[in-house]
């Protein structure tokens, strides 16, 4: 039997114990999120009376709605992007589903779009609105289109994407205080998608079961292969368990901050001082090679989130719980400032409490209708 295989050849070994590189999963990656996160939002709540207000994050990216917290559309927020950015973004272009016609007539008329916009399959859909890889679908031709848009609430925005050719995947968090010359690169994740490959004998459930890791965190890949958890995988045959980059849809995360350079900051910095009322938030990206990453080149945005986005090295398996809670703290007491300073500075109001509460209790009931991920 073979098991789980994460792709690594083109990382560079990082100064960690044996007993860091042997092991699959920080001890806390299975608690309940609940649980993990409360004493980060007991922070919040500390942050929140010495600033006066538990809201004052909304306000460390001006330009984005509820500065990217809670509820912000995906290629609004891509459309911020300046002429070196837009260098670095797969092309993307979006509709609304309209509920009184035909999927078919919807994919036809965003094809028309696509093909404005130089975008062929296979593609990348995913809703306008949401988080944690949810309803983003590899699309590979017109009908799977046409499903995919079948399937889609009524009234809502989906975005369609080129797909990056670029092997690799990696979160690039920046932040820039306001008012300085320069910013700086907080957290690098390299991201991977790991697969099992058959032995001729054993179902996919078999393979997944057995895995020293995926075994461990079965919730993520069984439920989506449930139509085919039987299906005896032949000898060799590579069965990849995820498509999105991203923790809750059970990609693999690793700290990259071996590969964070004086090039790499200065294009990230180029293309983040070009989106007005920027300062605090994460890149997603696709590149070619780290040895291209960390020259600042051969890289493509495909996603740039604000303030409610994650320094997510800390779901790299050799991560201790002190480790992970001084990021986040860290994380936290940096919006605070942010949001303060331009509080100070340009005498802004941040969102009330009540119009965020909306916003994120919308996006949830949102992620709850989304089409879920099938497969690769």
């Amino acid at each position: 039997m073979t098991f789980i295989r994460e792709n690594r050849d083109d990382i560079r070994p990082m100064r960690r114990s044996r007993k860091e590189r042997e092991r699959q999963l920080s001890w806390f990656e299975t608690a309940p999120a609940f649980l993990f996160y409360l004493p980060v939002a007991a922070w919040w709540g500390l942050l929140s009376l010495r600033y006066m207000s538990p809201t004052l994050p909304t306000l460390a990216n001006p330009s984005i709605q509820a500065g990217g917290l809670c509820g912000e559309s995906k290629s609004a927020v891509l459309d911020l992007l300046g002429p070196t950015g837009r260098r670095h973004l797969a092309r993307f272009t979006t509709i609304r589903r309209p509920g009184d016609m035909a999927p078919r007539a919807i994919a036809a008329r965003l094809e028309k779009r696509m093909a404005a916009a130089g975008i062929s399959y296979p593609v990348v859909a995913k809703p306008d609105i949401g988080r944690n890889g949810r309803g983003v679908v590899l699309v590979s031709d017109r009908a799977e289109l046409i499903e995919y848009v079948a399937g889609f609430p009524a009234g809502l925005r989906l975005m369609v994407q080129e797909l990056a050719r670029e092997k690799g995947e990696a979160g690039v968090f920046w932040v820039r205080e306001p008012g300085a010359a320069q910013g700086r690169i907080t957290s690098v994740t390299l991201k991977f998608f790991p697969s099992v490959t058959g032995d001729g004998r054993s179902t996919l459930r078999e393979l997944i079961l057995a895995d020293p890791r995926a075994g461990r965190v079965s919730h993520y890949y069984l439920p989506r292969f449930r139509d085919r958890l039987d299906t005896i995988l032949p000898e060799g045959e590579e069965f990849p368990l995820v498509f999105t980059g991203n923790h809750c849809q059970g990609a693999i995360f690793r700290n990259g901050e071996a590969h964070v350079t004086e090039a790499l900051t200065r294009r990230i910095g180029a293309i983040a001082r070009e989106i007005e009322g920027f300062h605090f938030g994460r890149f997603d990206i696709r590149y070619e090679s780290l040895e291209a990453l960390e020259r600042g080149e051969g890289f493509t945005i495909i996603e740039l989130n604000g303030t409610g986005s994650e320094s997510t090295h800390i779901w790299d398996a050799g991560m201790t719980l002190r480790g992970a809670y001084r990021t986040l703290f860290a994380q936290v007491s940096t919006a605070f400032r942010i949001g303060s300073e331009i509080r100070r500075r340009y005498n802004l109001k941040p969102m009330p409490p009540i119009e965020l509460l909306r916003l994120y209790l919308g996006e949830l009931a949102l992620m709850r209708r989304y089409p879920q991920e099938g497969g690769v």
